[in-house]
C-alpha cells in the first residue's frame, strides 16, 4: 500500500551515480514524495535555492563542490533535514557530516527500503511537536518549547537541527535519568535498523556547544562515564 504523504514533502536527491540516483528516486516516488535529482554540487546549490526542499539526500563524494561543503552551507542558512550517503570506509566523512549538522546518514551499499524508512523518520521528527500545547520547560535561563520547537538560553535563541532538538527535548523531559547511547538511538533516532552509537556522541558534542554557556563544563548535558548521558535540571 502506498504511504500517504503531504504534497509539501519535496525531496532533493544529490547523487552522481546515475543508477543509484534512479533507484533512490524510484523508491521515494513510490512512497508519494515529490523528488528532484541532480548530479553535482553546483546544481545541488542551485536546486536548493530554487525549490526549497523539505529534505535533502546528499552524497558525500560529488563532482565540484562535495557533499560536506553543501551540508555546511545548507546548515548555515536553514534547518532543512539532510541525510548523507557515505561509502563504506568513509568513517571520517561520516563524523564530519554529523559535526556540521547532518541529521542522519546511510552507508553505501544500502537498501533503498532502509533509506526510505530513514527519510520518513527524519521528516516526521522534523515536523512534529510531540508534546501538549503550551508546555515549556524552564531550567534557569534555558527554555525548551516543544510546541514551537525552539530553544533559548542566556545568550538568546539557540538554532538547533531537528535531531538536536529531539535529543535535547527527550533528555530534558526525562531529567535525571541516564540513557545509554543505544537507548537514545532507538528512542530519538527511531532506528528501524542498527545505528552507529558515535552518532549520539557527535550530536551531544554539538548540543553542548550550542546550549551550554561553558561547553567544557556543562551544566545540564552530563556524561555518565561508561553508561551514557543525562540531563541535569
Amino acid at each position: 500500500m502506498q504511504s500517504v504523504v503531504s504534497v509539501a514533502d519535496r525531496i532533493l536527491v544529490v547523487e552522481d551515480e546515475p543508477m543509484v540516483a534512479e533507484v533512490v528516486e524510484r523508491y521515494l516516488r513510490r512512497d508519494g514524495y515529490e523528488v528532484s535529482v541532480v548530479h553535482d554540487g553546483k546544481s545541488a546549490l542551485e536546486a536548493i535555492e530554487a525549490t526549497q526542499p523539505d529534505l535533502i539526500v546528499l552524497d558525500v563524494m560529488l563532482p565540484g563542490i562535495d557533499g560536506l561543503e553543501i551540508c555546511r552551507r545548507v546548515r548555515s542558512r536553514t534547518a532543512t533535514p539532510v541525510i548523507m550517503l557515505t561509502a563504506r570506509g568513509e568513517e571520517a566523512d561520516k563524523l564530519v557530516g554529523l559535526e556540521i549538522g547532518a541529521d542522519d546518514y546511510v552507508t553505501k551499499p544500502f537498501s533503498p527500503k532502509e533509506l526510505a524508512a530513514r527519510v520518513k523518520t527524519v521528516l516526521r521528527r522534523a515536523g512534529k511537536a510531540g508534546h501538549p500545547p503550551g508546555e515549556v520547560l524552564r531550567f534557569g535561563d534555558l527554555r525548551i518549547n516543544a510546541v514551537t520547537r525552539t530553544v533559548s538560553n542566556a545568550r538568546g535563541d539557540v538554532q538547533l537541527t531537528a535531531r538536536e532538538f529531539d535529543l535535547l527535548n527527550y533528555l530534558a523531559r526525562n531529567a535525571g535519568q541516564v540513557f545509554g547511547r543505544s537507548q537514545l538511538l532507538s528512542v530519538v533516532w527511531d532506528f528501524e535498523f542498527p545505528g552507529d552509537e558515535s552518532t549520539v556522541t557527535v550530536h551531544m558534542r554539538r548540543l553542548r556547544t550550542k546550549v551550554e554557556l561553558d561547553p567544557s563544563r556543562p551544566r545540564h548535558l552530563k556524561t555518565v562515564w561508561g553508561v551514557g548521558y543525562k540531563f541535569e535540571p
